[in-house]
């Protein structure tokens, strides 16, 4: 399997604080990688740093053959790196299909050129979520497990070739997950690479080709789910020596 995007020596320093320390991983070509850890571990520090919102202190990332570490985030949309937020914040005062339609319009390549073009795109994308009914509402009315729908909408209408999902199932109840990870394997099966981060151990399990685990910014494992999950410092992370 060929690399969508290969990380090296990924460091980022905020003053005195290592958020992210030498940090090395691949995400494979149609491959779901899951990434968890414990709070403050790095995790949303890295997809930053794909995405282009934090610039690294020192490290390599080349995706598609290219090095992208020094360019800014909305080249990287261009080239198809799409992501999505813990915080969830729609465009205040638009509809729905108009807040996914500034996503196609901004994507990959440069996006649509026309605003009717985008609109389409948008209406595909939010029936793709399960969201197409809400379409002309404002997207302020919509509560939270839509308004994860609509943030993984307005992701994939940039048209990603790798997509980053911060914690898109998080404070979903055990229906609203089962939906999500459906959702999250159709978009693998487009062709669409996936770095995910879950505290949801269930969802984490049932979708990712492998895992990797950040702890004080350093990863500490890395391969098969069921094999790292069994891992004693991957426990010791999460639980606590006290609790292995």
């Amino acid at each position: 399997m060929g690399a969508i995007l290969e990380v090296k020596g990924l460091t980022k320093r905020f003053s005195g604080l290592v958020a992210v320390n030498n940090v090395s991983f691949r995400v494979g070509e149609g491959e779901i990688l899951g990434l968890i850890g414990p709070n403050g571990a790095g995790k949303t520090t890295i997809v930053s740093l794909i995405s282009g919102t934090l610039r690294p202190t020192s490290g390599v990332l080349r995706f598609a053959g290219r090095e992208i570490q020094t360019l800014p985030a909305f080249r990287r949309a261009q080239l198809s790196i799409g992501r999505t937020f813990q915080v969830m914040k729609p465009f205040p005062g638009l509809s729905v299909v108009d807040n996914v339609a500034v996503g196609a319009l901004f994507g990959s390549g440069g996006g649509h050129s026309d605003l009717s073009g985008a609109r389409e795109a948008a209406r595909h994308w939010l029936d793709f979520v399960g969201l197409a009914h809400r379409a002309d509402q404002h997207a302020d009315s919509l509560g939270g497990p839509d308004r994860k729908r609509l943030e993984l909408a307005k992701a994939l209408a940039m048209k990603p070739k790798l997509l980053l999902l911060d914690e898109v199932m998080a404070g979903l109840n055990l229906v609203e997950i089962d939906e999500v990870i459906e959702v999250v394997k159709k978009v693998r099966a487009e062709g669409i690479s996936i770095l995910v981060i879950e505290h949801v151990m269930k969802a984490i399990q049932r979708l990712s080709d492998r895992l990797m685990v950040l702890h004080h910014g350093e990863k500490i494992a890395e391969g098969h789910p069921d094999e790292v999950l069994n891992d004693i410092h991957v426990i010791e992370a999460y639980l606590g020596r006290r609790r292995v």
